[in-house]
């Protein structure tokens, strides 16, 4: 199965007095994966966002199965889990070499602004058809 994938490089500010990386450095990256996904692969998701659209995160989750330090290099995976009518359910997995280091999973729904409240809406066509490329077959 095709995964998105999105290179990082580990530093000094991500790691904690131990010098290995601050666990909530993770979901920051599993954010930053959606976000190039969007620029690279939907980018009228991004002009979308501009005019109402909101990708509420309503679920985040990480497993850690080893440590990362300074310098390192991961490779976050991203595929499809699950698409629903409003929300869409990504995994990760986080790669420093051959070595899986971490798991994860985010859920999120696809909402529009109307003046002071926000509701649910269907995933964009757009969006649909791009995640569509990483979805379990």
């Amino acid at each position: 199965m095709r995964a998105y994938e999105y290179r990082h490089v580990v530093g000094f500010e991500e790691t904690n007095l131990i010098g290995n990386v601050y666990y909530a450095n993770h979901v920051r990256w599993q954010g930053r994966c959606r976000e190039m996904f969007l620029r690279d692969r939907a980018p009228e998701i991004i002009e979308a966002l501009k005019h109402g659209l909101v990708l509420v995160t309503t679920r985040v989750s990480c497993e850690f199965m080893s440590e990362l330090v300074a310098f390192d290099e991961v490779i976050l995976r991203m595929r499809l889990g699950e698409l629903g009518q409003n929300r869409i359910t990504m995994n990760f997995e986080y790669w420093r070499g051959e070595e899986l280091v971490a798991r994860g999973e985010q859920q999120v729904a696809c909402m529009q602004r109307e003046g002071e409240q926000v509701v649910p809406v269907p995933v964009p066509s757009q969006l649909r058809e791009a995640l569509k490329e990483y979805a379990r077959n």
